[in-house]
């Protein structure tokens, strides 16, 4: 009787996962099936599957990358996020180490402003970010590395510093006798243990920055343009939008992020666990 009401739960609880899989799958579904499909006919059957009359083949996709530059807007998104992220997990685990080690009333107020500015909503500091980033020269590529620095670091030492606590002392300590100096230290030993953890951190960054188009808009315009921001170049004047090559932008956008997340998504619940609980 026992094993047949847990049957009947496991049952109700995996077709609840496929209805919620499904829910949240549908829209990628959506704008793939659409990408194929000629432009005319995506705003009246955009739920129906390309047949012998809809169907653009690859038209899309060629017009699309030609309409924005997408290998240019490709490899300023790129550029941006691969530096960004590195950037990110070099230094806020430099930070957290140093924070949770040095035991000091300054470390301890460094450990809660960083924790405090992850409650800090963009939308309230965007506008004096961007005026203080034009006076400062930060409106360019590199620049928004640093930007981006600073709005990933709250999180990044966050777990980073969660992780740092679980890792023992008398490791670093043996180090230190064998003759290696604090940076040596980091560098041979501790960071190659926060393995899981920088996995983490990179995935989280790397699909906030990939995807981010407001940021990128503010500080460096349309001078430099990610692929966000070019994907809006295929709304031409009057409001009209080919929407066949934009279905197809879209789908060319998230192919490279997907296939990030499905190389390191075993890594998502191991970091964070590990970062957040320990200690």
């Amino acid at each position: 009787m026992q094993k047949t009401k847990t049957k009947v739960k496991d049952y109700m609880i995996f077709i609840i996962l496929l209805v919620l899989a499904i829910l949240f799958l549908s829209p990628i579904f959506i704008v793939l099936m659409n990408s194929f499909k000629g432009k005319f006919y995506i705003s009246d059957m955009p739920f129906l599957f390309p047949d012998s009359t809809t169907f653009a083949g690859f038209k899309n996709y060629t017009s699309g990358m030609e309409k924005i530059g997408f290998m240019s807007a490709f490899g300023m998104s790129l550029f941006i996020t691969v530096c960004s992220v590195a950037v990110i997990i070099l230094f806020t685990s430099m930070t957290a180490w140093y924070i949770t080690r040095v035991k000091s009333k300054f470390t301890s107020i460094m450990f809660y402003v960083f924790v405090s500015s992850m409650i800090v909503p963009f939308q309230m500091v965007m506008f004096t970010m961007t005026k203080v980033a034009n006076i400062i020269h930060l409106d360019n590529p590199v620049g928004i590395i640093l930007i981006y620095l600073g709005f990933g670091s709250g999180l990044s030492v966050f777990l980073f510093s969660g992780f740092v606590k679980s890792i023992p002392i008398e490791i670093e300590e043996a180090v230190m006798i064998d003759g290696c100096n604090p940076v040596q230290s980091f560098f041979k030993v501790v960071f190659p243990i926060l393995k899981p953890t920088a996995i983490t951190v990179a995935i989280l960054n790397v699909m906030w920055i990939w995807n981010d188009y407001l940021l990128p808009y503010l500080v460096i315009g349309t001078e430099y343009k990610t692929i966000p921001i070019a994907i809006q170049y295929l709304k031409g004047g009057y409001g009209s939008i080919d929407m066949g090559a934009m279905m197809a932008m879209l789908v060319l956008a998230i192919v490279p992020i997907v296939i990030f997340y499905l190389a390191c998504q075993k890594y998502i619940i191991e970091g964070v666990v590990a970062g957040a609980v320990k200690g």
